[in-house]
């Protein structure tokens, strides 16, 4: 136990080859382009998703999705597939014990080629075995360091995949919101189309109206129509994407808040620029995928030392079971052994060229990964910022469309202008509505993208 002792002490001592890891240096903006608000205000990344939009339906439904989604159910047993995995790389650095039972009999020929004596023999064996591979130059410290590395990049892939279930399951939320919308604004236009087309019969029966209105008038029912059957397909499927989204059959998904009821945060501020790199799942999991590659080059380096390693027995050997354990039967050995690489014809040294190569790939795909979260703030926010002055423009121009419709019924009501005044004036409104719906679905969406985009929803 004392040898052990002072091994393990010098084993500590040793030192571990390779390079130890440090960040590489990427180029921080001060503020995100775009960002109106101060850098130094709290992002909106740190709001619980809870918190993003008031709706419990679909509060629900998210909660539902992280409960059953597949996607982290499968990211989340590679976490524990990966956490273990470390565990059995660790466990290298310690002695490893062994016990062993063995019995054997043996009874020679008296009539073979070489003539014995014909004789029978057993004998029993048991003890403890004991293995250690020595780590003085730090290769098994570097597997380690590495296998706890690829274990943390599959926590945060684990998170990733988690910030994109909740944005997954809020944007089509808010797009089978939006169909409803659609649908309503369809269904309430083909009644109107319905009520126009037997007016304008009507009329055309009286003379006071062409065949020419009567064509055009069926021509915005059945595009009222067309767009009803359009909008229906489109939301059973979107609550079939939904549903499997949160880990169900296809089916019906309830409803809460219609789409203009659901607002989004007054403020959205992205934060420090800075922040990204400590919030985003991706970043962290590139980063982290950095350092077991750095790690595998110090294990790769360690190569061109000796392999020491320890091997010893202690136990007893007897022809007899009742024997075993007498002071004669004891046995003992200790094997201290060393292994050096003299030639292998560059097998190492290109190994370790493979590793420099890996590690400077995973620094270029974590500057990758920065900056594409750099990226999608950007184009988060300024998605956002005209989307809502698009759609604010679009509530005019609705505006003035419906008082167009109704002067324009009014008109043609007096015998002033035609029908297809009406019918134009009632083909832009319905077109406009339309286009109203799908920029406010935008702009919540925007929201949506510019929250995960800042990393938000996994903590």
């Amino acid at each position: 136990m004392k040898h052990i002792f002072l091994l393990s002490l010098l084993l500590l001592a040793g030192c571990a080859v390779g390079p130890n890891y440090s960040r590489p240096d990427v180029p921080v903006p001060p503020r995100h382009r775009f960002d109106t608000q101060d850098p130094a205000t709290p992002s909106i990344a740190e709001t619980k998703w809870t918190g993003l939009f008031q709706d419990d339906v679909l509060h629900q439904l998210v909660q539902t999705a992280l409960s059953g989604n597949f996607d982290l159910s499968i990211a989340t047993q590679r976490v524990i597939a990966a956490r273990n995995q470390s565990g059995i790389q660790r466990s290298f650095l310690y002695p490893a014990l062994n016990g062993s039972a063995q019995w054997s009999a043996v009874r020679n020929s008296g009539e073979g080629i070489i003539r014995f004596p014909s004789t029978d023999a057993s004998v029993t064996q048991a003890g403890f075995a004991l293995s250690w591979e020595l780590d003085f130059w730090g290769r098994l410290r570097r597997l380690t360091e590495a296998a706890r590395a690829d274990y943390l990049a599959s926590e945060h892939a684990r998170n990733a995949v988690i910030t994109t279930v909740v944005a997954d399951v809020t944007a089509a939320y808010i797009s089978l919101r939006e169909l409803d919308l659609e649908l309503e604004i369809a269904r309430n236009t083909r009644d109107v189309a319905q009520t126009g087309l037997r007016l304008t019969t009507l009329r055309h029966n009286q003379g006071a109206a062409t065949g020419l209105d009567v064509h055009q008038a069926e021509q915005f029912l059945y595009t009222a129509t067309a767009q009803i059957a359009s909008a229906e397909r489109q939301i059973a499927q979107t609550e079939n994407f939904l549903r499997f989204l949160t880990g169900q059959s296809p089916g019906e998904v309830p409803r809460g808040r219609k789409l203009e009821e659901i607002l989004s945060p007054r403020q959205i501020p992205a934060g420090l620029p800075s922040s990204l790199l400590e919030r985003r799942p991706d970043i962290r999991q590139a980063e982290a995928e950095l350092i077991s590659a750095n790690a595998q080059i110090g294990a790769a380096r360690a190569q061109y030392f000796p392999q020491i390693s320890l091997t010893g027995f202690l136990g007893g050997q007897s022809r007899s079971l009742l024997d075993l354990f007498s002071g004669p039967a004891q046995q003992f050995s200790f094997v201290p052994a060393a292994t050096a690489p003299l030639f292998n014809a560059g097998r190492i040294r290109s190994g370790v060229r493979i590793s420099e190569a890996r590690k400077q790939e995973a620094v270029f795909v974590y500057k990758q990964a920065v900056e594409n979260g750099f990226r999608e703030v950007s184009d988060s926010l300024i998605g956002h910022t005209k989307t809502s002055e698009q759609r604010q423009q679009q509530e005019l121009l609705v505006g003035a469309l419906r008082e167009t419709d109704r002067l324009s019924n009014l008109r043609y009501r007096g015998g002033l202008d035609s029908y297809l005044q009406v019918l134009d004036a009632q083909r832009n409104l319905f077109q406009a509505d339309l286009v109203l719906a799908q920029l406010r679905r935008q702009e919540l969406i925007a929201v949506v993208q510019l929250y995960r985009a800042l990393g938000g929803g996994w903590n």
